[in-house]
């Protein structure tokens, strides 16, 4: 049987961490290229253009170029992919995924900008939502348009799942056939670990402390999480989600607490977890069976939770035997 090692890069990206389990064959083992150092300079370069093209916290990124442009700027095949990606959301969703949503984020105090320190009155949300709205961003080749313009694109809600696409793809690329990737919480898995193990992933419970709803073993694919239980505040006993609907222009207000997909893309498993968490769990659980996605929801209802899941994520639920 030949040796193989479960071996872990980790570092920091976006934000957030970044944590890269893999196994390399014996072969691999005696090579340089597969040193965990030079693996590591390789992750980090690869993450590090993925800030510098798509970061709206980096100044001199593409995005923030584009967000500083009055119509045009012309951005890398990669950028211009997932804006294209984040297009067809948008339509997808009739408006539910919205990329251009962060001047209302901000408003809320999700943003840079700090918490408000009063709820935001009707007239200003009215007037922030006149810059909001990805019917007027397009993109031709690999420019970008803007048709008002104080247009602000945030890819927030996508990159971090593209990087993890862009991770998984340099490992495959160099021979790497079993791993986990994890920025942050967005995972993507392939093959077993050593001794034919799956890897085996958790939703978590959102309450305090680490409590796990369920395990689940997800095969060749990528699983995003989304939900408000991390991300909130309150204020004269109301509580305010990071998660803004760009329809009212106002933070979510429904019950759903935790929305987990698996796909085959990690782009779009953390595109799609935001789809659904803006939705609410009625017409986001609608969404997903009429688009056949795997996707898990739990749903507050009193001190618990009721848990919903499609057909097509049924297969993936490990049960203890």
């Amino acid at each position: 049987m030949p040796k193989s090692k479960l071996v872990m890069v980790q570092g920091k990206t976006m934000g957030t961490y970044y944590q890269v389990t893999m196994v390399l064959r014996e072969a691999q083992l005696s090579k340089p290229d597969y040193t965990l150092s030079a693996m590591q300079i390789e992750i980090d370069k690869k993450l590090e253009l993925v800030n510098d093209q798509m970061s709206t916290y980096r100044p001199d990124s593409e995005l923030s170029y584009f967000n500083q442009a009055k119509t045009s700027f012309t951005v890398s095949p990669a950028t211009a992919y997932v804006v294209k990606s984040s297009l067809a959301l948008f339509e997808q969703s009739e408006g539910a995924f919205d990329v251009t949503v962060g001047p209302l984020v901000n408003l809320w105090g999700f943003g840079p900008d700090k918490r408000p320190n009063k709820v935001p009155s009707d007239e200003i949300i009215a007037s922030q939502q006149k810059r909001v709205g990805s019917q007027y961003l397009s993109i031709e080749g690999n420019t970008l348009f803007k048709s008002i313009p104080d247009l602000y694109v945030d890819l927030s809600s996508i990159a971090k799942g593209y990087g993890v696409d862009v991770i998984a793809e340099y490992l495959q690329n160099i021979g790497i056939n079993d791993y986990l990737v994890d920025i942050g919480g967005e995972l993507r898995a392939k093959g077993v670990k050593p001794a034919d193990k799956q890897w085996t992933l958790a939703i978590e419970r959102p309450v305090a402390g680490q409590n796990v709803q369920r395990l689940i073993q997800i095969g060749d694919n990528a699983i995003a999480t989304s939900g408000d239980y991390r991300n909130y505040y309150e204020f004269d006993g109301i509580r305010y989600s990071h998660t803004i609907d760009p329809k009212t222009g106002k933070p979510i207000k429904h019950k759903l607490v935790s929305v987990t997909v698996i796909h085959a893309s990690s782009m779009m498993a953390d595109g799609l977890a935001t789809v659904i968490t803006v939705l609410g769990p009625e017409a986001g659980f609608e969404f997903a069976q009429k688009h056949n996605l795997a996707v898990f929801l739990l749903v507050k209802q009193g001190e618990g939770f009721i848990e919903h899941f499609t057909a097509a994520f049924k297969p993936y639920l490990f049960e203890e035997k």
